[in-house]
């Protein structure tokens, strides 16, 4: 009988050995889940850019969390994700994230927001490499890295462009893009060319017309640009080189003769430069429109392209004040280049209001 009551003593005991070792443990496991969601990996914590690629599994992510010191358990992290529903809610991109974050602030930050996002702002009237440039220096990619992509064959081929650059079709707008590790200088590219073809469905609703003619009406549309310094001109302006065209006359166009010198065109436009027949986009000695576009024009230029205001008008000169004056005949162009341009005050002479 004493034999069996130490039995019954020792499992009991055994037992409750057991009951304290489960409870122990599962309090343990309680306390790491615990420190693991209110801990931050380091204190103080240090900033780190994490990027998270296109189409990257969640354990992948959490991996490379780990690996540079943003999160302690990749297990966990999962299992937190899980739990909270956005283990498939987070967002490719560059994130500005912190090794002083607690683990649910780490994941909000990639399930909820935009990431580090680059502005730039791409105005009216650039060439390609003007705006190679201001890309550049907003560190959306390099300069010669654009020029590559502007006038790669199959890029301009995906988007129906029948040229050998993409010169006037980068459009101009205010972007806000987080770039790709590997080639931004084309992503960029890629990105001004689908908001250009975006755009143009404001004028062309049921889709723009063929290349060609499409092609023609943004080479119009950039000499429109760049020759407009009041904005509520520019249909007057269209309308002068439509009635150009229609009579066979020259455009002379001071711009297409300055973008055919190229980049380093030095600001000083001469009577030999409007006399140069081997410069293909002069149109004082080559009729009909410049080869390609100038630049890359607005929305409103594009408009005005395609709906000209109708008049007589075959002239204009600048007035000094960002208007133009406009004239039908020569002998009162002549006059008022005599009024505005040879009179003219340098001083407070402007070629935009």
């Amino acid at each position: 009988m004493a034999r069996f009551r130490y039995v019954l003593i020792s499992l009991a005991l055994l037992a409750t050995l057991t009951a304290l070792g489960a409870g122990g443990y599962a309090w343990y496991k309680a306390w790491q889940e615990q420190q693991f969601l209110t801990t931050a990996p380091e204190t103080p914590g240090r900033e780190v850019q994490f990027r998270v690629e296109p189409g990257q599994i969640f354990t992948t992510i959490a991996a490379n969390l780990k690996n540079e010191g943003l999160i302690t358990d990749t297990r966990r992290f999962y299992q937190l994700a899980v739990r909270t529903g956005r283990g498939s809610a987070v967002r490719a991109g560059v994130f500005r994230l912190s090794t002083g974050w607690v683990p649910e602030r780490i994941l909000t930050e990639l399930t909820s927001s935009s990431g580090v996002m680059h502005r730039v702002s791409v105005r009216e009237g650039l060439t390609w490499w003007q705006t190679a440039r201001v890309l550049e220096e907003a560190g959306l990619g390099d300069a010669a890295g654009f020029a590559k992509a502007v006038a790669d064959p199959e890029l301009l081929a995906e988007f129906g462009i029948e040229a050998g650059d993409a010169e006037g079709y980068l459009f101009p707008e205010t972007y806000l893009v987080t770039p790709p590790k590997d080639r931004p200088s084309r992503h960029m590219a890629e990105v001004m060319l689908r908001e250009f073809f975006r755009s143009i469905r404001k004028i062309w609703p049921a889709g723009p017309p063929p290349a060609e003619e499409l092609r023609k009406i943004v080479i119009l549309a950039s000499l429109v640009e760049k020759e407009t310094g009041d904005a509520t001109e520019r249909a007057r302006i269209s309308g002068v080189f439509h009635n150009r065209l229609k009579k066979h006359m020259l455009i002379q166009c001071d711009p297409t003769v300055i973008y055919g010198m190229g980049p380093d065109f030095d600001g000083n436009l001469k009577k030999s430069d409007l006399q140069n027949k081997d410069n293909a986009y002069n149109t004082y000695v080559h009729r009909g429109l410049p080869p390609g576009p100038i630049c890359s024009p607005g929305l409103e230029s594009l408009m005005a392209a395609v709906h000209p205001e109708e008049h007589g008008y075959l002239y204009f000169v600048a007035k000094g004040d960002g208007s133009h004056h406009f004239s039908r005949t020569l002998s009162e162009h002549n006059r008022a280049v005599r009024t505005y341009q040879l009179k003219r005050n340098r001083a407070t002479y402007r070629s935009t209001k």
